[in-house]
């Protein structure tokens, strides 16, 4: 287990949600220099507490990684127990194992945990005030997280988007090939984030935590915004997918900005998701990339197809 005093230079991790858009990037991040234990959904069944305790007892890992969650923001409107077991109960067991162990537990949250109200980007102080059950549920694994006393890097992020899953990247390619006008939320803003950023920067402050004793500098475990640079509306997003795609190769030729109340989903979503990522750049000197550059690294491979 990990010890202040001690440095350990091959950890033993244990990374769930290995197939999702975040632990498909830590996945070859991790196993470079870790004993890496992934289990997929045949291994592991995240609904069953005792298995996932019985694995941790078993292993015994350094770190744990949990990159699960259940992510269907309107989904989980309908579906508040399953948004719940993934997004509070299994945060919440990971955190009672790791604290008895000592290990060190990663886990991803998100700006929905906030309500959007707030003129200027949240910083990790903030007051939580969810309007959403996937909101709620990701906060109330945070709370969980928090209250078991293990150490912990709670890492919030916002609008994730990779070439892989369901995200807005990819829905937007989607639709720009099959109609010609697209309607884009305008007043929403926030910092749309890869994947990769995050897995990178990630393991960035993991390899820190092994490799120093953080803990007698006065940096301590805690909650950490992690976003890309940069904030843009969902439309401006839209567009800047759009422009350097390539819209010649799409079949739309017009995007209208609208405002969220014409466009009406199960979950209402925070007007203002921008997060104040100073607290992590001053502690593991990580600065993100401006997410116009993220989007740019993400497309490459989808252009070569």
């Amino acid at each position: 287990m990990i010890d202040d005093q001690i440095k350990i230079e091959h950890p033993k991790v244990l990374l769930l949600g290995k197939t999702g858009q975040v632990g498909s990037d830590l996945l070859p991040l991790l196993a470079g220099f870790s004993e890496l234990h992934a289990p997929d959904r045949r291994d592991l069944d995240l609904s069953h507490p005792k298995c996932i305790r019985d694995l941790v007892r078993t292993l015994q890992p350094d770190v744990i990684v949990n990159a699960a969650a259940y992510t269907a923001v309107d989904k989980a409107e309908g579906e508040p127990e399953a948004a719940a077991t993934l997004n509070t109960h299994v945060p919440a067991l990971l955190a009672e194992e790791a604290a008895r162990s000592r290990a060190l537990l990663i886990h991803y949250s998100t700006d929905y945990v906030f309500d959007g109200a707030k003129p200027q980007p949240y910083v990790e102080s903030d007051p939580v005030n969810p309007q959403n059950v996937y909101g709620k549920t990701k906060a109330a694994g945070e709370d969980a997280i928090t209250a078991s006393g293990c150490r912990h890097l709670i890492f919030r992020t916002s609008w994730v988007f990779s070439p892989r899953g369901s995200n807005f990247l990819l829905t937007i390619l989607r639709l720009a090939r099959e109609r010609e006008e697209l309607l884009i939320v305008n007043d929403q803003i926030g910092a749309p984030t890869s994947s990769e950023s995050i897995a990178r920067s990630s393991v960035q402050v993991l390899k820190q935590w092994l490799g120093q004793n953080l803990e007698a500098r006065g940096i301590k475990t805690g909650t950490y915004h992690l976003t890309s640079s940069g904030h843009v509306s969902w439309f401006d997003f839209a567009r800047e997918i759009i422009r350097q795609y390539g819209s010649d190769s799409l079949r739309v030729r017009k995007i209208t900005p609208i405002y969220s109340r014409d466009y009406p989903t199960p979950a209402r979503r925070p007007q203002n998701s921008r997060l104040d990522c100073s607290k992590i750049e001053v502690a593991y000197q990580i600065v993100m990339p401006h997410w116009q550059t993220s989007l740019s690294a993400v497309l490459e491979p989808l252009l070569r197809c």
